[in-house]
């Protein structure tokens, strides 16, 4: 039996297989977690055991601790989380992308899960096609993604197969003895297909077939590890300091482990490969997966303790500090490696539209007090903020788009729906401040000054948009839909209503009786309708969490 191109088609048919199913598990098991995702990223205390178990179980969730890593990455870019915490992430990330391995290599009395990979897609297939529920869709994913990871490897094992007979490729393998070969291949090959997991289990196919042993293959699991860490390293580039720590803090943990697992594993004496051998005789693949836990256990529980000597060791090789102070024009909460966890990713997205608010609502009142009292500076303030918010709309709507494209909860969807909106309201009161301060600039440069009714009326209505702003900008903060504030709002929205009427009618009769001039009248009038609009926005905003995207018209 030769090795030729069909053999080769249909290994790569079996890796793209193995790489869609794992992709599809991890998806279903991440939206069948959804909120509960958060709350996990959110139990991180400064206890670096709870970093472990968090590390451990997101990674088990989306089955790669590569993605793991770039969460984490992205996470302390933002702020999230510091580089102590994300040190035991990292170490719990290790250990948790040890449960695909553990999957594909375990048996029940003589049948391997491999055998139901038919019955597994045929059970996830029936779940998406056919279930109302998301919850049961998902599973479906789960279920169905595991079917397609088991057809993958069968596939590969099965074109594996006349590699038997090819004296190169067996000798090479043989090659893999040598831990310098082994550690250099794996490290190669993982770091082309950016994922360990897959990796992996390429190397429990070959086992399969007979082609490497544990003597060969615990080397080329060691290169693995290793060779994980470039995505996060790519990952990291363009971020903080403090984040592209965290991607060399994960570097460090897998090489040093590496570095203190090679000689336990060949001393004589110590005997690891025939231990591991025998605790599961026969079966290579979870001989392989054994391995693969161990090493991953035993590293983070050496390494766990010196984690503070880690963050100083990743501190010196990338010195100096974060600016503490963020540009105007720049993002602060948003970060794409966030993307990977949309539960997070929307709270992200939340506090910064949250900032937005602050500068929208400074700049109404800066254009205000300018109306009142014009200075330059203050002038060249709401200018420059103006600009700032026009960034912040077009960069967080771009990032709203990108979170609408995955697959959110019931809940997200909706809290996403309703921003594309609440973004645009801030922006537009961040117009409606500049259109004041072009009223003030017009009123003084033509020395037209307000009659006494009319700027009480102005004072009067001025006043009463500022409450209305505030309480709708209380109710966004809050997230929470308060119905007795809902109605305070409405009631206020509507006396702000009638005030604008009533005043337009006033100006009419003093236009009539001729106690303005028509210049008077133009300022006057432009200015109602500004502080109107800003109150018709407010509103908006304040009714944006109700029911989720219900936006109040």
């Amino acid at each position: 039996m030769q090795f030729g191109l069909a053999d080769i088609l249909l290994m790569l048919g079996g890796l793209g297989l193995f790489l869609y199913g794992m992709r599809l598990m991890g998806d279903g098991l991440e939206l069948a977690a959804g909120s509960k995702l958060k709350k996990l990223l959110s139990a991180l205390t400064t206890n670096r055991l709870m970093g472990v178990l968090v590390g451990f179980l997101v990674t088990a969730v989306i089955q790669s601790s590569s993605a793991t890593t770039v969460m984490v990455i992205g996470f302390v870019n933002a702020g999230l989380m510091t580089l102590s915490q994300a040190a035991g992430v990292i170490m719990g990330a290790n250990i948790g992308t040890t449960v695909t391995s553990q999957i594909i290599a375990f048996r029940i009395g003589g049948f391997a899960f491999t055998d139901f990979a038919p019955l597994f897609i045929f059970v996830g297939v029936i779940f998406i096609m056919f279930s109302k529920k998301s919850t049961l869709s998902h599973i479906g994913q789960v279920v169905g993604g595991l079917g397609i990871l088991f057809l993958g490897l069968t596939t590969m094992s099965t074109a594996m197969e006349p590699l038997q007979q090819v004296p190169e490729f067996v000798n090479l393998l043989t090659s893999f003895k040598n831990p310098l070969i082994g550690i250099l291949v794996g490290a190669l090959f993982t770091a082309i297909i950016q994922s360990s997991s897959a990796s992996v289990g390429i190397l429990q196919a070959l086992a399969m077939q007979g082609l490497i042993g544990l003597d060969g293959a615990i080397f080329v699991l060691c290169g693995q590890n290793i060779g994980t860490c470039v995505t996060a390293l790519i990952s990291s580039i363009g971020a903080n300091k403090t984040a592209r720590r965290a991607a060399i803090l994960h570097l460090l943990f897998n090489v040093i482990g590496t570095l203190l697992f090679i000689p336990i594993v060949l001393i004589p004496g110590i005997g690891f490969v025939n231990m591991v051998e025998s605790l599961s005789p026969g079966n290579a693949a979870q001989q392989i997966a054994n391995a693969h836990i161990i090493f991953n256990i035993v590293t983070t529980l050496v390494l766990l303790p010196a984690s503070p000597l880690l963050v100083r060791m990743a501190t010196a090789l990338v010195p100096g500090k974060d600016k503490k102070e963020i540009e105007p024009m720049q993002v602060q909460y948003l970060d794409h490696r966030i993307l990977k966890t949309p539960p997070i990713a929307v709270g992200q997205v939340i506090k910064e539209t949250e900032r937005m608010a602050v500068l929208s609502r400074q700049n109404f009142h800066d254009s205000l007090e300018y109306f009142n009292q014009p200075s330059p500076e203050l002038k060249e303030r709401i200018m420059a903020n103006e600009q700032v918010l026009d960034y912040l709309n077009k960069e967080i709507t771009a990032y709203l788009i990108q979170i609408s494209a995955l697959e959110l909860t019931a809940s997200d969807s909706a809290t996403v729906g309703a921003l594309f909106h609440t973004v645009n309201d801030f922006e537009r009161i961040g117009d409606h401040a500049e259109n004041i301060v072009d009223a003030a600039d017009e009123m003084y440069s033509r020395k037209v000054k307000f009659s006494d009714t009319a700027a009480k009326e102005i004072k009067e209505l001025t006043l009463r948009v500022e409450v209305l702003l505030d309480e709708a900008l209380h109710m966004f903060r809050s997230r929470v839909y308060d119905e007795s504030l809902a109605q305070t709002i409405t009631r206020s929205e509507e006396d702000i209503d009638r005030c604008n009427e009533a005043f337009r009618n006033n100006h009419i009769k003093r236009l009539t009786k001729r106690k303005c001039t028509p210049e008077q009248g133009a300022v006057f009038l432009d200015l109602l309708t500004n502080l109107e609009r800003v109150a018709d926005h407010a509103t908006n905003i304040a009714f944006s969490i109700h029911n989720g995207a219900k936006i109040h018209q």
